[in-house]
């Protein structure tokens, strides 16, 4: 019996991801909680002819602390999305708040449970669940993930494009790691299962690398202003949960890059920190899945000096946002 909880579950993200976790054999009971229309969605979702429970609840009546009593696994989509122009940061204020008094309630009702982060910005949104936890004497960085599959999703989609094979994206496995912003975003085509034509010219492979740090703002553009990436991030967070699930279920040999405080592995986490040549408290790396969470933070390994480029660049903006998340914490009243 496995119950699985979303917390913003109406919104843009948690509708299309409340159906797909419903429709996963892995989830007996599903508990969705928002701000407004979740015994509706709820509802609706209870008519699909899959073996999962569902339930909605709302803020009154202690909705928070029921849907998640008894949780194994928590996902926060929770937020208010993108806009044009806005950049992940730009959401850091609003979110920031929503999703602390969700960690709150995690942390006072279901501290075992595994803490799935979607709601962005993700560099440092992990960093505040994870403290508030520390606040209540339950952090466990085994258990806390920082969901940063929709960069390897688009990673994999775009190459199998160039490629010209779009029924080889599932197969295409590219890591991608850094954070889950921007230029903190670094997919390492050199290591990808599938390598890029050797035509492909450097020009080109800036290009490819760019759309994929920026992919949600093509998204957003394309939604002319009216959304951000949604059903792509949905997708991206049930994919994620399915792993994990999956390795708590005794699958061995999962592995997926996701963003962790890098103590979830102290030697694996030590390893990456001398390759990136800082001693920074998260990082997004391939990690092996297994019963209590993170098992192994794999070594990055060899790249490339334009990859290694990317990293650097990469670093500032990351101590930057991690910081922000932390202090926002240390500033709070929980």
């Amino acid at each position: 019996m496995t119950k699985a909880v979303v917390l913003g579950a109406a919104g843009g993200i948690g509708q299309p991801l409340s159906l797909l976790l419903k429709a996963n054999p892995l989830i007996s009971e599903l508990a969705l909680f928002d701000i407004v229309n979740t015994p509706g969605v709820a509802v609706d979702l209870s008519h699909i002819s899959t073996p999962a429970k569902v339930e909605g609840y709302l803020p009154p009546n202690d909705g928070l602390k029921k849907a998640l009593t008894g949780a194994d696994i928590v996902l926060i989509p929770a937020g208010i999305p993108r806009k044009p122009g806005m950049f992940r940061d730009d959401l850091f204020k609003i979110n920031a708040g929503i999703v602390r008094d969700l960690a709150v309630g995690i942390a006072t009702t279901a501290p075992k449970a595994f803490v799935l982060v979607i709601s962005n910005p993700v560099n440092s949104t992990a960093p505040i669940v994870a403290e508030v936890f520390k606040k209540h004497g339950v952090f466990d960085p085994k258990r806390i993930f920082g969901v940063t599959t929709l960069d390897v999703v688009r990673a994999s989609t775009f190459v199998s494009e160039i490629i010209g094979d779009l029924s080889l994206a599932p197969s295409i496995v590219v890591p991608v790691i850094g954070g889950h912003s921007g230029v903190t975003i670094i997919p390492l085509f050199s290591q990808s299962s599938h390598p890029l034509p050797s035509s492909l010219s450097s020009e080109d492979r800036e290009k490819l690398t760019y759309r994929v740090q920026f992919g949600g703002d093509e998204i957003v553009k394309a939604k002319d202003g009216a959304g951000s990436a949604t059903l792509s991030m949905a997708y991206a967070g049930s994919e994620f949960a399915s792993k994990l699930l999956r390795a708590v279920k005794g699958e061995k040999g999962i592995v997926a890059p996701s963003y962790v405080h890098l103590t979830a592995d102290k030697e694996g986490g030590e390893v990456v920190k001398k390759e990136i040549g800082r001693d920074l408290e998260y990082f997004s790396v391939p990690i092996e899945l297994g019963p209590e969470g993170v098992v192994k933070i794999n070594a990055i390994g060899k790249v490339t000096e334009y990859e290694q480029g990317l990293i650097a660049a990469a670093l500032p903006d990351l101590a930057t946002n991690i910081e922000k998340g932390v202090t926002f914490i240390d500033s709070s009243k929980l």
